[in-house]
């Protein structure tokens, strides 16, 4: 049985995109604690703009924003060939894995740290070792909630638009399905993630939350814009790998499986 699985294309390549997915997940889950300039990083001075009353705005972003976009154009390349249920399910796996990351990190905050390590890194400016190791991996239970409500809604949200524009338009559109799916499955991951770890945690005001929201949407809609050529490449690459006549039995099969 290994071996026939080994063998098989489909199989194969489920389960390639599946690990690169969930890597993906927990890679920016656990980078997403840093704030980058998006204008220092193209070389310019940063923005100062306002939205709802709040002044001082600009594209301060976490550094997960560099890896969700690649997390909604798996989403569309699995629902393209394997349906939307085995897109639900590798979301709930790298839930389940992301949760059991943030325990892992949890306990090993709480761990007591061995004495000559704390100050191990003192040359290089690191005072406290474990105070440094607990703001990287401590983030507030309000943060974890809802960075994983958000990711696993947006991703079932896509699902869902993704396969209904594809009902419609049939094998024609490629992009209408692919970005329009992303765009609107981005903007509710921006609004719920900041509405549950800092409306509810942290009791903003709803001005700030939807100002820090359009912030973040812009950015990702427009790298969802950008990132479409991007479907149709690896599209092509794995219709070549599949060939013609498996690659329209796996979407004729994708599309019954809802």
């Amino acid at each position: 049985m290994i071996n026939s699985i080994i063998r098989d294309k489909p199989a194969r390549l489920l389960l390639l995109i599946s690990a690169f997915f969930v890597a993906n997940a927990l890679i920016a889950e656990c980078i997403g604690g840093k704030i980058f300039s998006l204008e220092k990083l193209l070389g310019i001075s940063p923005f100062q703009f306002s939205l709802f009353g709040q002044t001082g705005l600009s594209f301060n972003l976490t550094c997960g924003v560099l890896l969700w976009p690649l997390e909604f154009i798996i989403t569309d390349i699995v629902n393209e060939y394997y349906g939307p249920r085995i897109v639900r399910r590798i979301s709930y796996v790298a839930v389940a894995l992301i949760t059991y990351a943030f325990i892992m990190f949890y306990m090993a905050i709480h761990l007591p740290p061995a004495g000559f390590w704390i100050g191990s890194k003192g040359d290089v400016g690191i005072q406290n070792m474990q105070v440094a190791f607990n703001g990287i991996f401590g983030q507030g239970m309000w943060i974890i909630a809802g960075s994983i409500t958000a990711f696993l809604v947006s991703q079932l949200i896509d699902v869902t638009v993704f396969h209904r524009i594809k009902a419609v338009t049939g094998e024609k559109w490629v992009w209408l399905r692919a970005t329009g799916s992303t765009v609107i499955s981005q903007l509710i991951d921006s609004f719920v993630v900041l509405f549950i770890a800092f409306k509810i945690g942290n009791n903003w005001s709803w001005q700030l939350v939807l100002a820090i929201c359009l912030v973040n949407y812009a950015y990702k809609f427009t790298v969802a814009i950008v990132l479409t050529p991007v479907i149709y490449f690896v599209e092509q690459r794995i219709e070549r790998y599949f060939g013609k006549e498996l690659t329209a039995q796996m979407k004729v099969a994708a599309m019954s499986k809802e």
